[in-house]
């Protein structure tokens, strides 16, 4: 059975940081995409980052680079979000997914096959 776990989410001060992880089992996720996604209160899921199968490229939402940062891990099955100087619009539950079948992934939803749970992150101002 295909799981995504995510942890790292919390309350953090405007400015401050918090390191996301996500961490896939049930299958080798190691030559696919993953990405993490945001739902704010209220609002409809949105992309965040993405990153593709050997780490060599990743996309940004506009409204984090230069803040955020994803990465995977060495076994290429976890991927990281560092989100830094996070700012009380960041506040959303934070999702992580993988594409089953693609090495690299855009910004839409419906390319991703596996998703987690979500982890909240708030910001307070």
């Amino acid at each position: 059975q295909v799981q995504l776990v995510e942890s790292g989410g919390g309350l953090v001060q405007a400015g401050g940081s918090l390191r996301l992880s996500c961490t896939a089992s049930g299958r080798t996720f190691s030559s696919y995409a993953m990405a993490w996604f945001r739902q704010a209160p209220g609002k409809e899921r949105e992309f965040v980052a993405v990153i593709s199968w050997n780490g060599g490229s990743t996309n940004y939402a506009d409204s984090v680079k230069g803040r955020f940062t994803i990465s995977r891990g060495n076994a290429r099955n976890t991927v990281y979000l560092q989100m830094n100087s996070l700012k009380p619009e960041d506040t959303a539950v934070y999702y992580c997914a993988t594409a089953g079948s693609r090495h690299y992934g855009g910004g839409g939803s419906d390319e991703y096959d596996y998703w987690g749970q979500g982890t909240q992150v708030t910001v307070s101002s």
